[in-house]
């Protein structure tokens, strides 16, 4: 599995972080590192519910970000 994490700054100063291939994969942060260190922890969080629920994933799970 291969993630993008898309990053954009908002107005307030905080950054978003999100990861298109997870619906609703979407975490803030202070800074643009802390939002993508949110986000890559919230999709290890989805893959490990969905190993748990039985759901067919790619064998053998191999997980790689890449921050956009």
């Amino acid at each position: 599995m291969l993630f993008t994490v898309e990053t954009e700054q908002e107005i307030d100063g905080r950054w978003i972080a999100e990861i298109p291939e997870l619906s609703g994969a979407m975490k803030y942060g202070r800074t643009r590192d802390e939002a993508i260190a949110h986000v890559e922890a919230l999709a290890l969080r989805v893959v490990a519910e969905r190993l748990e629920n039985g759901e067919q994933l790619a064998t053998p799970i191999q997980i790689s970000f890449a921050a956009a």
